[in-house]
């Protein structure tokens, strides 16, 4: 089966029986996070975080931070 438009993924979504809907999203949560992770591991190797991470290492030796 080929899916093209995201009304046929909906479509197909919807029709697939409980136990088919749980495996579903099962895979679909593991997917997300994987590509999460990549888009995380990318965004690091370029530089995108260093402003953030500088910054919260300054707030930290300035003792702005607390326990959560």
């Amino acid at each position: 089966m080929s899916i093209h438009t995201i009304k046929e993924l909906q479509s197909a979504v919807s029709q697939l029986s409980p136990q088919e809907l749980a495996r579903f999203r099962k895979w679909f949560e593991e997917f997300e996070a994987e590509m999460w992770d990549r888009k995380f591991e990318v965004d690091v190797k370029s530089g995108k975080l260093d402003n953030l991470a500088d910054q919260a290492i300054a707030d930290l030796r300035a003792g702005s931070c607390k326990e959560v």
